[in-house]
């Protein structure tokens, strides 16, 4: 594998911490069967937007409702 810096000009710790995330991803990777589904598109769930509560009006909203012009 070979990683090549397109833009700037890192620092070597930072380039080593950029190199230890893409080698941590790529053993994880690795490491789950072949068959396994991979993790969920967490955007894609419909349970995320079921989970918050939505706000009801209060008493006086109807009076936030009129804006004059």
């Amino acid at each position: 594998m070979t990683i090549k810096v397109v833009r700037g000009n890192p620092t070597p710790e930072e380039l080593a911490a950029a190199l230890a995330v893409v080698r941590a991803r790529a053993a994880a990777a690795a490491a789950a069967p072949s068959g396994a589904p991979g993790p969920g598109d967490a955007w894609a769930d419909p349970s995320r937007i079921a989970a918050a509560r939505v706000p009801r009006p209060g008493p006086a909203s109807w009076a936030r409702t009129y804006w004059p012009s």
